[in-house]
């Protein structure tokens, strides 16, 4: 049985006038199944009343660990050994785009074919035939990696995520994974300011949606059209409330009718319970092993496998 049953979340994504949410599931060991426990709203205009509220809320229900959207170690310029640590990941992105060039100096017709191959328009395209280091490169993928890594704007982890994950992330998302690409400095302020009532006990961990949903997506929880639609404006709630039920009945996860309300009509509460998700495969130690080198004890990143 798990030490700790249960797990909180906080996505801090959007504007000054959002608000944000705080999300709990829990597992009961009895009926073998995880329920959310509790959706806490926070205000940004009701300060005072919320730091009793946040406080009272981390106290009633013992959360011991809390999955955030945002970077919990600084980029790479701000490590230990910065230059070792980016001299590092330059070599190995150097290896990668070397491998590729070697593949088309010595068949370039060869290359081309398949080049041409993998440049046909498919629709419904299985995102998930190739993982995005191997080789044939796609063109989004070769262009990124020769714009660079930027110290003071990306982590190591950040290229260990782009080559699992960029050509799916971009056909999904239109987006590319940056560490500090897409965090402002008022977020990261704000939950300085929040933090200040967690008990030191309260272990962070870090996951980011855009993942989740697609490691969703490649366990067949979710399907292509159900990510693709999440962010429509007109259908966005009827495809929330989908998807909600998808995952609530593959990953066991019970959820009381209010709340379930409360996730559909809010997308903030939507991606705290996202975010969730990663924290139960923490707790059922599913989790995806991040290699040293990208300083997993420092950035207490989430990779799911939900298969």
């Amino acid at each position: 049985m798990m030490d700790i049953n249960n797990i909180g979340s906080l996505s801090m994504k959007g504007g000054r006038n959002d608000n944000f949410y705080f999300c709990l599931i829990e597992y009961y060991p009895d009926s073998k199944r995880w329920f959310l426990k509790s959706l806490l709203s926070v205000k940004d205009e009701e300060a005072l009343d919320n730091d009793d509220a946040i406080h009272a809320w981390i106290n009633n229900f013992s959360v011991k660990q809390l999955v955030v959207d945002f970077p919990l170690s600084k980029p790479a310029s701000e490590s230990a050994n910065p230059e070792e640590n980016v001299k590092a990941v330059r070599e190995k992105i150097k290896d990668l785009l070397d491998e590729d060039q070697k593949l088309i100096s010595t068949n370039p017709k060869k290359y081309e074919q398949e080049r041409n191959k993998a440049d046909e328009i498919v629709y419904n395209r299985d995102i998930f035939l190739k993982e995005t280091a191997h080789h044939l490169l796609s063109r989004s993928f070769k262009r990124r990696l020769k714009k660079g890594f930027l110290p003071y704007w990306n982590r190591t982890l950040d290229f260990w995520v782009w080559k699992y994950y960029y050509d799916q992330i971009l056909e999904m998302f239109n987006t590319s994974f940056d560490s500090f690409g897409n965090v402002s400095l008022m977020v990261l302020y704000r939950f300085n300011y929040i933090k200040r009532h967690f008990p030191q006990q309260v272990e962070l961990f870090e996951a980011n949606e855009q993942i989740i949903l697609v490691e969703l997506l490649r366990s067949k929880i979710i399907m292509k059209k159900d990510v693709a639609m999440l962010s429509d404006i007109d259908l966005g709630i009827e495809v929330r409330l989908e998807t909600i039920k998808k995952i609530e009945s593959k990953l066991d996860i019970f959820i009381y009718n209010h709340d379930l309300e409360i996730l559909v009509k809010n997308p903030r509460a939507f991606d705290s319970f996202i975010l969730a998700l990663a924290g139960q495969n923490v707790l059922q130690g599913k989790n995806r092993e991040l290699p040293d080198w990208t300083m997993p004890q420092e950035t207490k990143f989430i990779i799911p496998n939900f298969g």
